[in-house]
């Protein structure tokens, strides 16, 4: 007993000897804020070089944007209505309301469409004709324009499973918990799994457009339109067709369900690449067809659209655009606009500067006016003087 009294009391001792770490922070610049910083003194002199080279810098990016835009020749026709406005006998204008088209040349029959109806199956096809009033020589794409479509909420692009996009057969639990509620359905797993690929825009765009009064038929594809970036992404399924569902709002184009001879390669199909790749905001466009070989002749085609998907359910439309891309893609007007603005306003407050430094300039005043001496350290030895002990302290 006397040995274990003995060793606490000279842990207790040596315990009070201990150096008590210090909190004082290092005296480094950094740490005691003595870091050098720039505060420049904006005057219109050193202001207008950069109102200058502002203006000099956006000006032509604007116009060389403007300028591409315009070159660019596109047809757009919102058919969200097509099914309800549209004649289902013969080929009726379309209100204009619905129609945005430009061309290098002018329009003289405008687009017109009508609504076939399938007697067995009930599918409706919106059939379009519309004139190419030129030859377009460069490739053509085919878009399709959704509206009010927020595929940017965090759970929906977060409701994929990226291991069974990849091939892999995961069953249940396996499954990433951001597919539900389209993870399981009747103790099968849905594939592929999740909302993204339950909402996929499903309307089907002929790839064939039919010429009329012998105008000859133009042809796209399908292949080609995804990222290249998205490919490492899809492979083959290893699923069993006993064991797998289609996503429910898939059962129009699998009514029956999966067999060994329908199940979807993820890895060639293209649409569904496209449509996985979210989008940012809810206006959006997403490429259907191209034809990167051939340009389109003048004269009339006609486009069947065989519709699928329903966008009253969240208040939005659907459109079909035809479009040839500039360096900068599709035609973007606002871009462009959005440079030549900057330009204009640093144009603007560049003439007001000059016109501030050259007819009232900033006076130059007397240096021997200016006294950092005597009046400084007077003023310093007061202020410390005037200042109680107590407060110092």
């Amino acid at each position: 007993m006397g040995l274990i009294s003995k060793w606490r009391k000279k842990k207790q001792l040596s315990s009070k000897h201990k150096v008590q770490k210090s909190r004082k922070p290092a005296n480094t610049s950094f740490r005691q804020q003595r870091l050098k910083a720039w505060q420049p003194i904006l005057s219109p002199q050193s202001v207008l070089p950069l109102l200058i080279i502002m203006a000099c810098v956006f000006a032509p990016i604007g116009i060389g944007l403007v300028v591409s835009t315009i070159s660019v020749q596109r047809l757009v026709v919102n058919y969200t209505e097509c099914d309800a406005l549209a004649s289902a006998t013969h080929f009726e204008t379309i209100p204009s309301k619905y129609v945005n088209y430009r061309f290098s040349k002018k329009v003289t029959t405008k687009p017109q469409w009508m609504v076939l109806t399938d007697a067995e199956s009930g599918n409706q096809t919106c059939r379009i004709q519309f004139e190419i009033p030129n030859h377009i020589k460069k490739s053509t794409y085919v878009y399709y324009h959704l509206t009010n479509f927020n595929q940017n909420h965090r759970e929906y692009v977060e409701s994929f499973d990226l291991e069974q996009l990849k091939g892999k057969a995961l069953i249940g639990d396996a499954l990433d918990p951001n597919c539900d509620p389209f993870r399981t359905s009747d103790n099968k797993t849905v594939f592929p799994c999740g909302l993204i690929a339950n909402s996929m825009f499903n309307d089907t765009f002929d790839a064939t457009f039919t010429g009329v009064n012998g105008t000859p038929d133009y042809l796209l594809t399908k292949e080609g339109i995804a990222w290249n970036t998205d490919r490492h992404r899809y492979a083959k399924t290893r699923y069993n067709a006993s064991d797998i569902v289609p996503p429910p709002n898939w059962a129009k184009k699998f009514p029956d369900g999966y067999t060994d001879e329908n199940i979807p390669n993820l890895q060639d199909w293209e649409e569904f690449k496209v449509w996985m790749r979210t989008a940012a905001l809810p206006n959006f466009y997403k490429l259907a067809m191209k034809n990167e070989t051939n340009g389109i002749g003048k004269g009339v085609y006609i486009a069947d659209i065989e519709l699928n998907y329903p966008v009253t359910s969240f208040y939005g439309t659907k459109s079909f655009v035809l479009t040839t891309n500039s360096i900068i893609g599709a035609g973007n007007e606002a871009l462009g606009v959005v440079y030549l603005i900057v330009a204009g306003i640093a144009t603007l407050f560049a003439i007001l500067f000059l016109i501030k430094v050259i007819f009232k300039p900033r006076p130059m005043h007397d240096h021997s006016y200016l006294n950092f001496g005597t009046n400084d350290r007077e003023f310093e030895e007061n202020s410390i003087t005037s200042i109680p002990l107590r407060e110092i302290l």
